[in-house]
């Protein structure tokens, strides 16, 4: 029975329980968080430390719920989690709005700052989309390092070809990673594909906020640089 069993074609889903550390993604907030405070002051709410400083907070918050590494789901963390990139999502696509409406409403003469902000808009982008890949697909890394994972939200191509080894792979935090950097260039999908409405919509917020920032801030602020 067991030898049957073990050549049954495909891919065992879910893989066995892996544990996944946690780092990268700590990582990953604080970067986003010390872009925040790079920005313009006329392009954040508030103060320009108001944002940055609550959202050390949470970070600060999410690391003590958070053990070193993953090895089963977190609920409160994955609230916070959760909490946290919405807030510097939303935190980064008013940045951009404010960068674009100061863009097509007043006379810019100083380019350099045009450019430099256009691109730390698109690094938080490209950032914070990676989180949101890594804490929605299968239920969270939590689920995912328990073996509990759900169904997948993104076709990865180690999923799609059964000669390809271990036969138990799982994506880690570096896959998301790259994942939306691809999205963010591309303004979509190349080798990994959405599966479900939410990764669809996840990914194409991403695609239209990259795709602002390169089209109409970056570029207009290399003909700006050029005259």
């Amino acid at each position: 029975m067991a030898s049957e069993t073990s050549s049954q074609p495909g891919r065992p889903y879910p893989p066995p329980p892996e544990s996944e550390p946690f780092w990268p993604a700590q990582a990953t907030i604080l970067g986003a968080v010390i872009l925040q405070f790079t920005l313009p002051e006329r392009l954040v709410v508030g103060p320009f430390w108001l944002i940055p400083s609550l959202e050390g907070l949470l970070l600060l918050g999410m690391f003590f719920a958070t053990p070193h590494e993953l090895e089963h789901e977190h609920t409160r963390r994955r609230r916070v989690a959760l909490g946290l990139i919405a807030f510097v999502s939303v935190a980064n696509i008013y940045s951009l709005g404010a960068l674009t409406h100061f863009l097509l409403h007043h006379h810019v003469n100083h380019g350099n700052e045009l450019v430099v902000s256009g691109v730390l808009i698109w690094l938080t982008n490209f950032l914070i989309f990676a989180l949101w890949y890594w804490e929605t697909d299968r239920g969270g890394p939590g689920r995912r390092a328990a073996g509990h994972d759900l169904a997948p939200d993104f076709l990865f191509p180690q999923m799609s070809d059964d000669s390809i080894e271990p036969r138990n792979w799982r994506p880690k935090f570096i896959d998301y990673l790259y994942v939306s950097l691809t999205n963010a260039t591309a303004f979509s999908p190349t080798d990994t594909m959405p599966l479900t409405p939410m990764a669809k919509i996840v990914m194409g917020v991403q695609s239209l906020v990259s795709l602002v920032t390169i089209g109409l801030i970056v570029s207009r602020a290399v003909n700006i640089l050029g005259t």
